[in-house]
């Protein structure tokens, strides 16, 4: 495995496990984060930084999901760049159902940092869940 992969994959475990400041970590200081159009997240979309980051998109989870994993089902390389297909499974605070929608991840990373991440993502099917 890539010194890449690892990192993303280290970055997977942190998060599924809430822990963000773990995930920040791996970041470089003025890293880009692009979410996907549509998405509940996309109204400050692209955060540059890691305090844009926290605030604009880890707070809002915490605050907004009871729980959110990701299942990375299939990973492809380049030479900075890593990709992740999978899901997102979680469940909306107050909701009784928990949903899973399908994402893709494009990680670039250089020197041991993520520089930029972009998602895409089903908006429809998430938007479909957060009402159900």
């Amino acid at each position: 495995m890539s010194e890449n992969r690892a990192i993303i994959e280290e970055i997977y475990v942190a998060f599924n496990g809430r822990d963000y400041e773990n995930v920040l970590s791996h970041f470089t200081e003025d890293i880009e984060w692009i979410v996907a159009e549509n998405s509940p997240f996309a109204d400050l979309s692209p955060y540059h930084g890691i305090n844009a980051i926290r605030e604009g998109v880890f707070e809002r989870i915490t605050a907004g999901f009871e729980s959110l994993t990701i299942e990375a089902e299939e990973t492809f390389e380049g030479e900075s760049r890593v990709v992740v297909l999978g899901h997102y499974r979680g469940k909306f605070r107050g909701k009784t159902d928990e949903f899973r929608t399908q994402v893709a991840h494009i990680w670039t990373v250089r020197n041991g940092k993520v520089t930029k991440f972009q998602q895409y993502l089903d908006t429809l099917k998430v938007a479909r869940d957060a009402a159900a």
